[in-house]
């Protein structure tokens, strides 16, 4: 870190932090917007399909659609703007998180389904978001350790598992929905998606800078536009919604709460909690913002309290977003008020249902190909991530390729779960997220264990900080170094101590020949030079 900060300053490179930009209101505006359509289908599609599967009224299902949004809102605020000590403060959506789908549904089925399940469901919820905001508050030195599961092999994988899991979901939109899938899916439809992806391709490569930022959300409204001149987009339930919808506490009823629910919760928010940090670590790469255990416990203390709060309101579990940081990557708009202001509309989305028909009327195909595009940004994002690991070591190897295979069991042999399982365990493990990142965390304690000098993997700020500087200045500054085993990584702390003031020295030697004392700077170069070199002879690693 301070040889980061010296060739900085030495090269009068200032940092900045565009992270914390307020940008004039209306890009703020139109940036937000954006957000909320690129992570819409994502958001409203948990209460669709628990509302769906415990045999709601439609009535009772849009209320569950305008809690969500309501709630999203103000969780992602709080994750983006900062309360107090809790909030990443980082350009981070949070939205219900995939994960919790099958535990829900089958303790809603459990309990009879209908509004009953609802309150079952609410009980576990908002205990385990009680749980994960506490658990966030533990002593620095007590949460260190806990994070120290988190190395960036596994937070990469389970980026990655998410991005890969999420595919699927963008596609089956794009051939027209879910149900149309098993027939073959619509033709139509699936020229929308692939217009829209060329559209928005297209403005990635040729549009200037603004076009490009605001790319997905012209894809979207020129896809929806096509699509209603040639008649496949229906606004028609616009004009029979209701103009206000406000959510209140405990609609459904006072929540109950039961053991095993619970049980299965805490075990879902386990699993949210590695997804909100990798995707905590992946946005402050691309921002550019250091993130170290503090910032990811803000991001936890989030998602717990957005968790809790989504219990009273009617909602579910909330985790930050990672589609939406694969938008942060592809736009480059990195201010996080611009989240704020996607806060703001979620909230008027979640208390105009006239609003929500809206968004709601874009063609399935047309949100599939700009969903598509998406969710393998995600996937990048986990890929970029591992590449910060040392990946010819056979170990973190074979954590990474045996995660994605357990990923993808689910999806490969649905049926063994419901067969071969009980009903508890089938709701446990039937989820990619679950086991792919289950078997990361294990799989990475087996080989890697919780070693603290372990050199197989860079500590996630020191990898930031490489990142950073880099992109400040243009180029590697701290070329990647090859894996070291913890014992070697102990030896011979006098060698690198040398070899480091020799290269403080050199930098030294360089500002002074800048202010024009050529003779003293050639003199402190051969004495730098010279250091650098007894240092090598010595033996200390490259740097």
């Amino acid at each position: 870190m301070a040889r980061v900060a010296a060739r900085l300053s030495a090269s009068g490179e200032q940092s900045s932090h565009p992270v914390d930009e307020v940008l004039p209101l209306p890009k703020l505006a139109l940036y937000g917007f954006q957000h909320v359509l690129a992570f819409y289908a994502g958001a409203v599609i948990v209460p669709i399909i628990v509302g769906s599967a415990l045999k709601l009224s439609p009535e009772q299902l849009v209320y569950l659609i305008n809690a969500d949004l309501f709630t999203c809102g103000i969780a992602s605020i709080i994750q983006a703007f900062g309360v107090g000590r809790v909030g990443a403060r980082l350009p981070l959506i949070q939205g219900v998180t995939f994960t919790a789908v099958s535990p829900m549904i089958a303790i809603g089925l459990g309990a009879g389904g209908g509004t009953a399940a609802l309150l079952v469901i609410y009980g576990a919820v908002i205990t385990a978001g009680i749980a994960t905001f506490a658990f966030a508050w533990l002593p620095a030195k007590a949460f260190r350790a806990v994070m120290r599961l988190f190395p960036p092999v596994v937070t990469g994988t389970v980026i990655t598992v998410l991005g890969i899991v999420l595919i699927p979901v963008g596609l089956k939109d794009a051939a027209g929905g879910a149900p149309t899938v098993a027939d073959g899916g619509v033709p139509t439809q699936l020229a929308y998606a692939g217009g829209t992806m060329l559209f928005i391709l297209v403005l990635m490569k040729f549009g200037g800078p603004f076009l490009r930022s605001i790319g997905i959300l012209l894809g979207l409204v020129g896809g929806t536009a096509v699509a209603f001149l040639l008649g496949d987009a229906e606004f028609g339930d616009v004009g029979t919604s209701d103009w206000i919808g406000v959510t209140t506490p405990f609609h459904f009823g006072v929540p109950k709460f039961e053991w095993f629910p619970i049980l299965l919760m805490l075990i879902v928010m386990l699993i949210t909690m590695v997804e909100t940090t990798g995707d905590t670590y992946a946005v402050g790469d691309i921002v550019g913002k250091e993130v170290d255990s503090e910032t990811v416990a803000r991001a936890l203390r989030a998602d717990g309290a957005a968790t809790a709060l989504g219990g009273t309101l009617n909602s579910f579990p909330y985790v930050a977003f990672a589609e939406n940081v694969g938008l942060v990557r592809m736009t480059k708009v990195k201010s996080r008020f611009v989240v704020v202001a996607a806060g703001v509309f979620m909230i008027v989305l979640g208390l105009i249902p006239k609003a929500a028909a809206i968004v709601a009327s874009v063609p399935p195909g047309v949100l599939g190909g700009a969903a598509t595009v998406m969710f393998g940004m995600v996937a990048l994002a986990g890929i970029q991530t591992l590449g910060k690991v040392d990946l010819k070591e056979e170990k973190n190897a074979l954590i990474v390729g045996v995660s994605l295979a357990f990923a993808l069991f689910p999806a490969t042999v649905p049926a063994y779960f419901d067969k071969h399982l009980s009903a508890d365990l089938s709701s446990l493990l039937n989820s990619g997220v679950t086991l792919g990142a289950s078997a990361a965390i294990v799989l990475n304690l087996v080989f890697n264990g919780l070693a603290e000098d372990d050199g197989r993997t860079a500590a996630p700020a020191e990898v930031l900080a490489e990142t950073l500087a880099e992109a400040l200045t243009g180029h590697a500054v701290v070329p990647a170094q090859p894996a070291v085993a913890p014992a070697a990584a102990e030896k011979g702390p006098a060698k690198g101590a040398a070899k480091e003031d020799a290269a403080e020295d050199a930098s030294a030697k360089d500002a002074s020949a800048k202010d024009g004392e050529a003779k003293d700077g050639a003199v402190k170069a051969e004495a730098g030079e010279a250091a650098a070199e007894e240092a090598d002879e010595a033996g200390a690693p490259a740097v």
